[in-house]
C-alpha cells in the first residue's frame, strides 16, 4: 500500500467516530418544556420531571435534549414561546399547567403535547375524552381543585369560630382562579361560611392581599393552588406568621418554607408523571390513543412549629391523617 492512500486511510477511519458521534448528537430527541414560572422558582419540580424521563431510560444530555422555555410568571408571554418551541421542531411539549397546554395546542395541531393540569382537559377543550384523547394531546389529571373543599373543611376544623375566611387567587390565570373560586364558594354554603375572595397576580400584590385581611379582621385564609403561590411559598409563610393567620394552602411547600398546613397533590409525584408520560410519547405512543392518567396522591402536611407560632392546637383527628407533622 502506498504512504498516500495509508494516510487517507487513516485520516478516513478516524474521522468516522467523530461523524459517527456527531449523526447520534443530531438524532437526539429534543423536549420543549413550556411553563409559566422562572427556571429559580421550579428547581425541584424540574428534577422531579428529569426522575421521570429518567425512570424511563432518557436522561437528559446523554440521549435526550430539553429546551426550557420559561414565562417570568407572565402569562401572556406562554403563546409566542410555544410558537418558538414548534418553530425548533422539537419531538414534544411537556406543558406543566393549563396555561401553557393551551397556547401549546393553540400553536401546533402535530408536535405531541403532554399536560399537567388540576382542572377537567374535556371541559376545557384540551382532550375529547380521558380514555380516547384524540389529536395530538394527552397527560396527567391532579386532585388540586377537586379536594377544594376539603381544604376549607380542615381551616373550618381548625378555627370554628372563623365565620368568614379568605381566599387568596391569581387572576392572571383566569381560568384556574374561577374553578377554585366557584368550587370554594359551594363549599362554604354548605358549611355556612362566607368567602371573601381575593386577588394577587405578584410579590406586591400578595403583601397588599395580607394587609387587606388584617384591615378587614379575616381570621383565616386558603391559599388556591396555583403555580404563582407555589413559587411564592417562603413569601406566603412569612406573611402568614407576620400576622398570626392560620392559613392552608395546596402545596407542600408552603408547610415546608413555615407555613401551617398544606392539603393537595404532591408535585414531584405529578412532575415525575409529567415526565414518564413524555417519555412513552417519545417511545412511540401516539397522544391520541394515550389514556389521559389521573394522579391521586393527596398529601396532609402539618407544621406544629408554626402552630405553636400561631397559638393554634389541630384536633387529635386532624393530626392522625396527616401524612407529614414538622416539629
Amino acid at each position: 500500500m502506498k504512504r498516500r492512500e495509508f494516510i487517507a486511510l487513516v485520516g478516513g477511519a478516524a474521522a468516522c467516530p467523530l461523524a459517527a458521534g456527531a449523526q447520534r448528537q443530531s438524532a437526539m430527541p429534543v423536549i420543549g418544556f413550556l411553563d409559566s414560572k422562572s427556571p429559580n422558582d421550579s428547581r425541584q419540580i424540574v428534577a422531579a420531571f428529569r426522575r421521570g424521563l429518567s425512570e424511563a431510560g432518557f436522561i437528559e444530555g446523554q440521549n435526550v435534549t430539553i429546551e426550557y422555555r420559561w414565562g417570568q410568571n407572565d402569562y401572556g408571554r406562554l403563546s409566542a414561546l410555544a410558537v418558538d418551541l414548534v418553530q425548533r421542531k422539537v419531538a414534544v411539549i411537556a406543558a406543566p399547567e393549563i396555561a401553557a397546554a393551551l397556547a401549546a395546542k393553540a400553536a401546533t395541531t402535530a408536535i405531541p403535547i403532554v399536560f399537567n393540569t388540576s382542572l377537567d382537559p374535556v371541559a376545557h377543550g384540551l382532550v375529547a375524552s380521558f380514555n380516547r384523547p384524540g389529536g395530538n394531546v394527552t397527560g396527567i389529571t391532579s386532585l388540586n381543585t377537586e379536594v377544594a373543599s376539603k381544604r376549607l373543611e380542615l381551616l373550618h376544623e381548625l378555627v370554628p369560630k372563623a365565620s368568614t375566611i379568605a381566599l387568596l387567587v391569581n387572576p392572571a390565570n383566569p381560568e384556574l382562579a374561577r374553578v377554585n373560586s366557584t368550587d370554594m364558594e359551594a363549599a362554604a354554603r354548605k358549611l355556612a361560611l362566607q368567602i371573601l375572595v381575593l386577588n394577587a397576580s405578584s410579590n406586591h400584590e400578595i403583601d397588599e392581599a395580607f394587609t387587606a385581611l388584617v384591615q378587614q379582621g379575616i381570621a383565616a385564609l386558603v391559599i388556591a393552588p396555583d403555580p404563582l403561590f407555589n413559587s411564592r411559598s417562603e413569601q406566603l409563610a412569612a406573611l402568614v406568621l407576620r400576622h398570626a393567620l392560620p392559613a392552608i394552602s395546596a402545596h407542600r411547600e408552603f408547610t415546608v418554607a413555615g407555613g401551617l398546613f398544606s392539603y393537595g397533590t404532591s408535585l414531584e409525584d405529578i412532575y415525575s408523571q409529567l415526565g414518564i408520560y413524555t417519555a412513552k410519547v417519545l417511545k412511540g405512543e401516539k397522544p391520541a390513543e394515550l389514556p389521559v392518567s389521573q394522579s391521586t396522591k393527596v398529601e396532609l402536611i402539618i407544621n406544629l412549629r408554626t402552630a405553636k407560632l400561631l397559638g393554634v392546637s389541630f384536633p387529635l383527628a386532624v393530626l392522625g391523617r396527616a401524612d407529614e407533622v414538622i416539629e
